[in-house]
């Protein structure tokens, strides 16, 4: 049994684990649950220290890696043969890494834009560099000083109203030693850049467009990913949030198409 909380949502065909991102919830899938229930059968995560999931003080659990052997023990818990995965943000850079390691019992994966997963060694290195001053902090400061970070939602300018409302009242339930722990030990070492043209299943990257920076990732990975399909859509980072119709039929051609 995992260590991360999740839910099973009601729906048809195979199953598909979502992925939030730093600072996130489960709840940022709540414009695509219903789209994609018909079609599948959704699994949204949290990751450690964040709202419903628990904290821990180990910091191995926090590593990329743990993540992998997370997300395997929700699949074999709950018997699942294969399945999609789907990460948003920093949760993508995870589930690439679950695809790339278990890919036996992959049919797909779906992401959208990552600056972690696509990092450079040049950036890994700075964000290492700057990780345990980060994490003293941000326990130091607590949640005041976790409200202060750029990609805390209550920052966010294009999300809907009542779901940046949902997601910044989801902050609240966040723990400053786990979001500081995530900053320190997740974040650094995420980026598969270097091992991602090892992919063998079908990828689908839903990029948007409007996140000037994450353009540049976008052509690398279209260069050196095996068995990519990148679908452009009119947002900036919050892709799944801010063009919710464009995602889910996206995903829904994607999951329709590799569900054999």
């Amino acid at each position: 049994m995992s260590n991360l909380w999740y839910k099973i949502h009601e729906g048809c065909g195979p199953h598909l684990l979502l992925v939030h991102g730093m600072l996130s919830s489960a709840n940022q899938w709540l414009p695509n649950i219903e789209a994609l229930s018909k079609i599948c059968q959704p699994i949204t995560v949290e990751l450690f220290g964040h709202n419903n999931s628990p904290a821990p003080t180990e910091s191995k659990l926090y590593e990329p890696e743990n993540y992998v052997s997370e997300f395997e023990k929700i699949r074999t818990s709950l018997n699942i043969h294969k399945w999609f995965v789907c990460g948003y943000s920093l949760g993508a850079a995870l589930t690439i890494r679950y695809a790339l390691t278990f890919p036996q019992h992959l049919k797909g994966h779906i992401f959208t834009n990552s600056n972690s997963a696509f990092a450079t060694k040049e950036m890994a290195t700075a964000w290492s560099r700057q990780a345990e001053q980060t994490r003293d902090r941000l326990i130091a400061g607590g949640l005041d000083a976790i409200d202060r970070i750029p990609v805390h939602p209550r920052h966010a300018k294009r999300l809907p109203v009542q779901l940046k409302k949902q997601l910044v009242e989801d902050s609240r339930n966040h723990n400053a030693l786990g979001i500081a722990y995530t900053s320190a030990y997740t974040t650094p070492t995420s980026s598969v850049r270097d091992i991602f043209q090892d992919n063998s299943k079908p990828a689908l990257l839903v990029c948007g467009r409007h996140e000037k920076r994450f353009q540049a990732h976008c052509q690398f990975a279209r260069k050196h990913m095996p068995l990519l399909q990148v679908a452009n859509v009119s947002s900036g980072h919050a892709v799944n949030m801010e063009a919710d119709i464009e995602f889910n039929q996206h995903v829904t051609q994607f999951i329709q198409s590799h569900d054999a």
